[in-house]
């Protein structure tokens, strides 16, 4: 999936070159909200890296903060396409719900290392994606069927969803380690 995020770079060209101020700030915060999880992972033990996120998600912590950073491919190829002036079809809660249980599936124990380098991997790539953009490309906007085929703005799909990730689950992981 990363190597998605890193051929769209390549074929739109130097990042520094393209982006603009706000895309700038959007990077700011997407890599600030991953480093943040990220440090904060380091610091759980062994223990709390298994323990629920919560009562009703039975997720380890560990599967949730491999999770945000295997979905960082995802949900920058979004914002892409958007940034492109293509839609989105053919994505609804639905398939978000089965791709997250899938995930789940597949990583019930995740080794604490190699899912925090994860994270700075794909959120490194995230960053840089977002920094490729222009002011003209957050604007564009197109039907997005993740949101009932509203016609949304890249900007808009890039808070909601890269951006945000990192510091929802983080208030969540906080939340379940109590600290």
């Amino acid at each position: 999936m990363t190597s998605a995020v890193s051929n769209a770079l390549a074929a739109r060209g130097s990042a520094v070159a393209r982006g603009g101020l706000r895309a700038g700030l959007l990077a700011d915060r997407l890599i600030q909200g991953a480093r943040a999880l990220a440090e904060f992972a380091e610091t759980l033990s062994d223990a709390e890296w298994r323990l629920p996120i919560s009562a009703t998600d039975r997720r380890a912590i560990g599967t949730v903060v491999h999770h945000v950073a295997s979905v960082y491919p995802v949900e920058i190829d979004l914002a892409l396409t958007l940034a492109r002036g293509g839609a989105v079809s053919g994505v609804t809660g639905r398939d978000i719900d089965v791709m997250n249980g899938n995930h789940a599936a597949e990583h019930r124990q995740v080794a604490k290392a190699e899912t925090i380098e994860l994270l700075r991997r794909n959120s490194a790539a995230a960053e840089a994606a977002i920094r490729g953009l222009s002011d003209e490309d957050l604007d564009r906007a197109a039907s997005v069927s993740l949101y009932d085929d509203a016609p949304l703005t890249c900007q808009f799909v890039l808070e909601d969803h890269a951006v945000r990730h990192s510091y929802h689950h983080l208030a969540l992981v906080r939340a379940a380690v109590r600290r």
